[in-house]
């Protein structure tokens, strides 16, 4: 199955209408993505708790990273950069994280509020390498903006 999203966008922003709770988004966001395609093995939110921290947040699949430092792995360097990671093969990703031996190919992106103050990042494993496109990452960044941008 791959991912509608169109559809899944329509769907997101009814079930998030008039919500504000960065949490209950983020809950609601994971859900609905991680179930919209078999490609996702691993789907969640790490959000900023601090300066260059960053800490687990909804997710779906197996366990996660618990603490993840600005300054290491995929995520690390999403919310570094402020760009989207798109990363086909995770064992030649230096400094890549391993929280999943099975993970093989990643993207990150990272979420930002209307103000412009970053939240965290939204991470999406995948144990198939290559999995993930640049029009993944276009339309999964429309996706957030929608959600997380009227915050």
């Amino acid at each position: 199955m791959r991912i509608e999203y169109d559809a899944l966008s329509k769907t997101i922003a009814a079930l998030t209408e008039g919500e504000s709770d960065l949490i209950a988004l983020m809950a609601t966001v994971v859900c609905e993505v991680h179930h919209a395609d078999d490609r996702f093995d691993w789907t969640g939110f790490y959000r900023v708790t601090g300066p260059g921290m960053l800490r687990i947040g909804p997710y779906q699949g197996g366990h996660g990273c618990l603490v993840i430092p600005f300054s290491r792995g995929i995520c690390g360097a999403a919310a570094r950069t402020g760009e989207v990671q798109l990363v086909d093969d995770v064992d030649a990703f230096p400094g890549h994280i391993a929280c999943a031996s099975s993970t093989r190919s990643e993207i990150v992106l990272p979420v930002w509020n209307g103000a412009g103050t970053l939240l965290g990042v939204f991470d999406i494993d995948s144990d198939q390498p290559a999995a993930f496109t640049t029009e993944d990452a276009r339309r999964l960044t429309a996706i957030l903006a929608q959600v997380f941008g009227r915050l």
